[in-house]
Parts: C-alpha cells; structure tokens; sequence
C-alpha cells in the first residue's frame, strides 16, 4: 500500500486529472470549468475528437505542452501538461486505430515517465474476448518494469480494479495502486449510483507517495473525472508484488495472443 503523507514545505505536488468524455457528450464548458477550477499539472482526456479539442481551447491554450491525437473512434487522447515535456511517443501497441502515449515530464528537477492508456473493451456482439485489451494493458506493465525508474501508468483502462489481468499488470509493472486501503473510486457508470466499477486508474512506481485522490463531480460523460496528487519521495518497493514462474508464462501468452489478434505488428 501506498502511504499518505503531508507535503513537505518546499514541496509541489504533482497533480494529474484524467477523463473518459465520453465522445458525444457535447457539455464542453463543464470541463473548462472544471480545468479552470482545479488547474492540474496535467490533463490526460479519453475519446476525444477534434470538436473536443476545439471546443476545449478556452481551458487547454494555458498548458504549453501538448500531445494531442483526436480521433473519431472514440479512442482519440488529448494530453495536456504544464510541466515541460522532455520526450514523447505516440504508439499504436495492438490496433492501428488505438493509440496510446509515453511522455516523459520534467517534475521537481526529475524526470517521470507517464503512460497513458485506453484498451478496446471486451464488447458483446463485436468483440467478446478481451485478449487485445490485456496484451495492451501488460505490454505497458512490461514497458513500466524495464524502465525502472519513476513513473505513472493511467488512463481508463476498461478493467476493474479486482480483475486477474489488473492483478497480472501489478505484479509485472511491480507498481502500486493507490485506491488500496481506501476504497473503490468507481468512475463508471455516472448515471447510475447502484451500478459503479473503478474503470479509470493511476498506477504508481514506489517512488511515489500520495497526497490525494478525488473522485470529481459527474460533469456530462458516463465517466466521472478522477484526479490524484502525489510526490516524489524515496524507493519504497515494500509493497511490490512479484510474478511466480506460471504467472510469467501467463503474461508471456497473453501478450502474444493480444499482437496476434490484433492488426498492429
């Protein structure tokens, strides 16, 4: 589990707002309210298009650094930061029509690596399975273990929080989820209070120590913005959870089906 700490007088947190829109929502001003409200550091948006990216600009012209990437899919990201970006990449792990990012930001004179990610659902009538959505979600695990150093993986990830494949990502990545020991923060579905799953996450390297999270307001999508504030403090692996060798072949299979059935390599 992560601890809870207090900030430290020269310390800024870093502050991270992430949010599903949902594609034909058209309540755009609430998020600019929101953005203006709660002014994160950075913004990372789900099934954005570009009447999203327009209609946003009033809140998104006062972050310097961009990576933007709408599409009519729904699988378009808007990312948005003030921190600066040192290195970006857009990568397109499974489907050629579903990207995701790693971008590297300058926070505190260090380096943290963010990744951001939204897999296809497992969708009845259309694709029942979800091998594409695991193979995507572990590839970034892998990629998050290799790179070794601190870093954040979030998005909506189309998972609960509960799931064998989220229980695989912790142990691959060896990174933290934050929610643990303190509820749910189910973001999914907003308009019905009796039928709620955590689908949107933060995932953190155990360099990371948290300062808040918060479920924000139900704004218009069937999402519910989330937002989360951490800093960066010393390694604290102790609660790292480590694959056994059938859990590594597992991954290994699940990795390779997702690339097989996808149309990407």
């Amino acid at each position: 589990m992560i601890d809870q700490v207090e900030l430290n007088e020269n310390e800024k947190p870093l502050d991270l707002l992430v949010y599903n829109v949902l594609q034909d929502n058209t309540q755009y001003q609430n998020l600019v309210e929101l953005i203006k409200k709660r002014k994160p550091d950075v913004i990372f948006l789900l099934e954005t298009n570009n009447a999203w990216k327009e209609n946003i600009k009033n809140a998104t012209d006062e972050y310097a650094y961009k990576i933007e990437v709408p599409l009519e899919n729904t699988y378009g990201l808007l990312f948005y930061s003030k921190l600066p970006i040192n290195t970006y990449e857009v990568n397109y792990l499974i489907s050629t029509e579903i990207p995701s990012i790693i971008a590297d930001i300058e926070y505190n004179n260090q380096l943290v690596r963010l990744y951001g990610l939204h897999p296809t659902p497992p969708v009845p009538q259309e694709n029942e399975e979800s091998t594409e959505r695991d193979a995507e979600i572990l590839l970034i695990g892998k990629s998050a273990k290799d790179y070794g150093k601190a870093c954040i993986v979030f998005g909506d990830l189309n998972d609960v929080a509960w799931s064998r494949t989220t229980r695989l990502f912790l142990k691959t990545s060896q990174m933290l989820d934050p929610r643990r020991g303190r509820g749910m923060f189910n973001t999914f579905h907003a308009h019905h209070w009796f039928l709620r799953w955590p689908l949107d996450h933060y995932f953190l390297s155990s360099q990371f120590r948290l300062i808040g999270m918060q479920r924000e307001p139900n704004i218009g999508s069937d999402h519910f913005p989330i937002s989360i504030q951490v800093v960066l403090r010393s390694d604290d692996d102790s609660g790292e959870m480590k694959l056994d060798e059938e859990e590594k072949q597992e991954v290994i299979e699940k990795i390779e089906d997702g690339i097989e059935k996808g149309d990407a390599n």
